[in-house]
């Protein structure tokens, strides 16, 4: 039987994906993004967003589909950060 070290990066796709539900459903349904910090989901949708722009050059679909799920969710807090912020529903 041949192992392929694929499966590993699919794997790897999968948990940190899936690490990052909870808090993203948890967002999404409250709305309460008092706690989270602009600075770090900034930074990690950017991050997010680079790491999916680097799976399209190299076609390696594990990055892509992870990224691209964590880059939509982490952009949906951060817009419901931002849109509280300026609301002044949360301390920022």
């Amino acid at each position: 039987m041949h192992f392929s070290f694929e499966i590993i990066g699919y794997l790897a796709a999968t948990l940190t994906t899936a690490s990052f539900l909870p808090q993203a459903f948890k967002t999404i349904k409250t709305r309460d993004t008092q706690s989270l910090s602009l600075g770090m989901y900034s930074m990690f949708a950017l991050g997010v967003l680079l790491w999916l722009i680097y799976g399209v050059y190299l076609s390696n679909n594990a990055i892509i589909i992870a990224n691209a799920i964590t880059f939509l969710l982490a952009s949906l807090i951060l817009g419901f950060k931002m849109y509280n912020m300026w609301r002044n529903k949360d301390g920022g």
